[in-house]
């Protein structure tokens, strides 16, 4: 197919006068800009360009309707609830407007952000605080319900990318809670078979409060990855390193950072208010029915105490961490 071309006259033409340059009509949705790529590949038009329409679009528009149960998106988010563990790619399954937001302001990665069609309401919430590059899923009530774990659930679920620690993420200076405070020795809060996640989202809970470095836990300690670790976690789990060892490997790696190991004990030890927790220390809390394993006992350099009332057979884990956690923080605030 060929193409004409026309050649423009070479004869001198006299010059109008000037005047105002006429605004140029651009196509809708064509930027009259140039388009510059950016470090993340995307051009900047187009950065531009969704960043209008996140604002100027209603927010349904975004929600990519699906009503099968075999959709594997829908698969994976059923399989992480019911599993309480990471599927295959690494995401794990979190529920509620708050939680998602929490997710969101921590910087994590999301794969895919759920809504049911009784909760749509809420996306105008949470979508423009969603990237486009983010799938956003409209699901029939009774898929979502089928899905989700919670027996009331708000209609908002995501499939997210948990945070990724190390171990010297987790034997890191404890954070500073003011400016004019410095960074402290490590402080490690330790899991030692706790089965209730909500026990241990309320540790993490606390752990992040009160500014200790990280949680390490042990066998038989539920998994972090759980939706309601995450949900009495208020969010800490997004934030705070999270490890879990071997009980043998936990020891050598308490030994190898230099901190001194102590545990918890109903009924003997040293009260904890006299204890110096400035120093580097990792500090394990047992079950509440079978309290702290032999090894970490006979591995320990310190047992801890939390007087109470002898009526009381035991504190609860979480408020047993929650009192050492205070404490600890109250000795490195003077």
């Amino acid at each position: 197919m060929s193409m004409q071309v026309h050649q423009h006259s070479t004869m001198p033409v006299a010059r109008p006068a000037l005047r105002p340059y006429p605004q140029r009509q651009q196509p809708e949705g064509v930027s009259p800009y140039p388009s510059v790529t950016s470090v993340s590949g995307e051009p900047s038009s187009h950065r531009r360009r969704n960043m209008s329409q996140a604002y100027s679009n209603p927010p349904h528009e975004r929600l990519r309707p699906i009503a099968s149960r075999q959709n594997a998106l829908v698969k994976d988010l059923r399989k992480a609830f019911a599993q309480a563990t990471p599927v295959e790619d690494g995401s794990v399954a979190i529920e509620g407007v708050k939680l998602v937001e929490e997710a969101i302001r921590s910087g994590l990665r999301l794969r895919a952000v759920f809504f049911s069609e009784g909760g749509r309401e809420r996306a105008n919430r949470l979508l423009p605080q969603i990237g486009h590059a983010i799938m956003t899923v409209l699901l029939p009530d009774d898929i979502f319900h089928s899905a989700v774990a919670t027996e009331t659930p708000q209609g908002v679920a995501a499939l997210v990318y948990p945070l990724s620690a190390t171990l010297e993420d987790l034997f890191r200076p404890a954070p500073s809670l003011t400016a004019d405070q410095p960074a402290q020795a490590p402080l490690i809060l330790g899991c030692a078979g706790l089965q209730d996640p909500g026990n241990l989202g309320t540790i993490l809970r606390s752990a992040e409060a009160f500014g200790a470095s990280g949680v390490l836990c042990t066998d038989g300690t539920v998994s972090s990855a759980n939706p309601k670790v995450a949900r009495a976690s208020a969010g800490s789990v997004f934030r705070l390193p999270c490890l879990k060892l071997s009980t043998a490997e936990a020891i050598a790696a308490v030994s190898e950072h230099g901190l001194r190991l102590a545990v918890t004990s109903s009924h003997k030890g040293r009260p904890v208010h006299e204890l110096d927790l400035t120093l580097p220390t990792a500090v394990f809390i047992g079950s509440e029915g079978q309290g702290v394993p032999r090894a970490l006992l006979d591995a320990a350099d310190e047992a801890i105490l939390i007087p109470h009332s002898p009526k009381v057979e035991s504190l609860n884990a979480a408020i047993a961490a929650s009192i050492l956690l205070y404490e600890a923080q109250r000795q490195r605030s003077k």
